[in-house]
């Protein structure tokens, strides 16, 4: 069978995109994970297939890097908002569904290469703290270590023993290390099912935000966020401990398409 696909990614984040509306694509862990693999597949640091919904605009399912379907995916939903809307699947604005529930996005911009996507992530009620440390679930779970030089910390290394860290097992957590200046952030982040630093993660980048909001007495409209793979934006309304209209902001790019046979 030959499956069409097309690869994207949001500020360096990386993702093989299938169109499934017809029901019809059936991939094993095994195939996702080498179509995945930088150097015997595609190459990417997921997959997701575009889906029906009986509700909504369209159904998103996310695989990461490691052939495990995952927890949602900030710079994902990004990309696969631009996606649908390439195929004509919506217009500018779109509600869709994500393994945490529904979705809001707009395309800000765009022609038939890249654009803008700003996308509306689930609230958060809940940051948990480990000494100078956070914990906290932005669809995914995040550890966040606010650091003075992100280039003096081996990310790769750190990043690894928190994400395998006992008291987030079995399912393991997200690691962001990050340096906070007002609002300007730098974020690096290791993501667990891709088991390296990735160029960017929403996510990630959205839960170091809130990190950095709460730590401080002031109140920004919107936060700015540098990444190895590029800028996004973040913006958010807080009331005491609570942080609701959440939307992750940033660059999308079709990077090419292809025929792989399953």
């Amino acid at each position: 069978m030959k499956i069409l696909f097309e690869k994207y990614h949001g500020a360096g984040n990386d993702f093989i995109i299938i169109d499934d509306r017809s029901g019809l694509i059936e991939l094993s862990t095994e195939q996702i994970a080498l179509l995945c693999h930088r150097r015997f597949g595609i190459g990417a640091d997921g997959l997701m297939l575009l889906k029906k919904s009986g509700s909504l605009d369209f159904k998103m399912i996310y695989y990461n890097a490691d052939g495990k379907e995952g927890s949602l995916c900030g710079n994902g939903g990004r990309c696969i908002v631009y996606f649908a809307k390439q195929k004509g699947i919506i217009s500018s604005e779109t509600r869709f569904e994500a393994i945490d529930g529904e979705h809001h996005a707009v395309v800000l911009s765009g022609n038939t290469k890249d654009g803008t996507v700003s996308l509306k992530m689930a609230d958060v009620v809940k940051v948990e703290k480990f000494d100078d440390d956070y914990f906290l679930d932005t669809g995914s779970p995040h550890y966040i270590k606010i650091v003075e030089d992100l280039d003096k910390i081996d990310a790769y290394k750190e990043g690894k023993k928190i994400r395998w860290d006992q008291r987030f097992q079995p399912a393991g957590t997200n690691a962001n290390f990050v340096t906070i200046n007002n609002d300007q952030l730098f974020v690096r982040t290791f993501e667990r099912g891709v088991e390296d630093l990735t160029l960017a993660c929403g996510t990630g980048v959205v839960a170091s935000t809130i990190v950095a909001a709460k730590r401080s007495d002031k109140q920004f409209k919107q936060y700015f966020i540098q990444t190895d793979g590029g800028d996004l934006k973040v913006k958010f309304k807080k009331k005491n401990n609570n942080y609701s209209d959440i939307w992750l902001e940033g660059p999308v790019a079709k990077v090419f398409d292809g025929i792989v046979e399953r």
